[in-house]
């Protein structure tokens, strides 16, 4: 790779961590990133134990603890026993839990919208296959995971 490459995907992971910051001032939501991320990735790859979800989510074993009480308390979440293992908790996402991501990203898009309104339609093409070429590349690396 290039290092033109190389400042390209720099570039675009600031702006997307910049565009998730936005998003989340613009609609004063307060909810923790990760309990979105962990919903996001219960959603996209079923049931997990709470040791891999930490580490999809990039939390700790503790912190991923705390956060599934939190969000199942919310009832976002359910906890079940690992038939195979008694003492391996398994967290699966309710549909309250997938309703609630629904309406959190029709937020955001609502919330982004009016600052890409100005768009051609070059460059929303461009946006959508910098997206697409994107989703691609990520599911390819989480299914080789």
């Amino acid at each position: 790779m290039t290092h033109d490459h190389d400042h390209d995907i720099e570039t675009l992971i600031v702006a997307a961590h910049a565009l998730t910051r936005v998003a989340a001032l613009e609609t004063r939501n307060e909810t923790p990133s990760a309990q979105w991320r962990t919903v996001t990735i219960l959603r996209d790859r079923g049931p997990l134990r709470v040791g891999e979800l930490a580490s999809l989510s990039r939390v700790t074993q503790p912190g991923m603890t705390r956060l599934v009480g939190q969000m199942a308390e919310q009832g976002l979440v359910e906890r079940s026993t690992d038939a195979s293992d008694s003492r391996v908790t398994i967290v699966s996402v309710t549909p309250l839990g997938l309703e609630a991501l629904d309406t959190w990203l029709v937020q955001l898009t609502a919330a982004l919208a009016p600052h890409f309104e100005d768009l051609t339609d070059d460059e929303w093409s461009a946006v959508r296959t910098t997206a697409a070429v994107l989703s691609r590349k990520i599911a390819a690396v989480e299914v080789a995971r």
